[in-house]
């Protein structure tokens, strides 16, 4: 994979055309896009069809949590966009995991990577003790990964800082979606369990899940271009 592949770039905004102008300008600089729930909340199937136009690899980030059978619905529905990356709640469990893995397998060739979340990087330690979580939230992301991989799963969302864990735990062919990225030059923002570009794709990170150091920069492509060189150093 070249370094620019690994790029996903987070598309957080409800302007179809501030959506559309950024996909189309990194077209070719980065490995996709992924378009979440505001974005998708705002614009439906409709503009997500208009932004990513099967020009740009999608990740469609809606975190699919809910029973069995409607997960699996939404997994289904969800497949019209041909998403490259798909992802469900690794908390709703191992029914609904494995019907979201068996929706997912009725696109035949065309079938996304399905991946879970684990714990979302703006949770630590005390925020899952204060929901009831009684694990520290490395314990808890690796807990989720081996389940998500029983259930069928291709891999996890995950910080950076479990990336280790989780190889030891699920292996080399599980993949690893990492959000929290901030190059050194780039704010913190709200993320709590962050890492430089380099540093996760050097610890073993398949995807890396980048939003406003890029489109929040005054020149989004020279950003891309920036992490890129840093991701060819690693």
């Amino acid at each position: 994979m070249k370094p620019s592949e690994r790029i996903l770039v987070a598309i957080d905004t409800t302007d179809v055309d501030r959506a559309q102008a950024l996909a189309q300008a990194l077209a070719g600089h980065v490995g996709g896009i992924k378009l979440g729930k505001e974005f998708f909340t705002a614009n439906g199937p409709q503009g997500v069809r208009t932004v990513a136009g099967g020009e740009q690899p999608l990740f469609l980030d809606l975190k699919f949590h809910d029973i069995p059978n409607t997960v699996a619905g939404a997994i289904r529905a969800a497949l019209a966009l041909d998403p490259k990356i798909l992802n469900v709640h690794a908390a709703g469990g191992r029914a609904m995991m494995q019907a979201a893995a068996e929706a997912a397998g009725e696109a035949g060739a065309n079938r996304p990577l399905l991946i879970a979340v684990t714990v979302l990087t703006s949770l630590g330690d005390e925020d899952l003790a204060e929901i009831g979580v009684n694990s520290s939230a490395s314990d808890q992301v690796v807990r989720l990964a081996r389940l998500a991989q029983n259930c069928g799963l291709d891999g996890v969302v995950c910080s950076a800082h479990e990336i280790s864990a989780i190889r030891d735990a699920c292996g080399a062919d599980f993949k690893l979606v990492v959000p929290g990225i901030r190059p050194a030059w780039a704010a913190k923002g709200d993320q709590k369990r962050i890492m430089t570009p380099g540093e996760a794709v050097a610890l073993g990170a398949d995807y890396l899940v980048i939003g406003r150091p890029i489109t929040g920069a005054d020149d989004p492509i020279a950003a891309a271009k920036r992490i890129e060189k840093e991701l060819d150093g690693a």
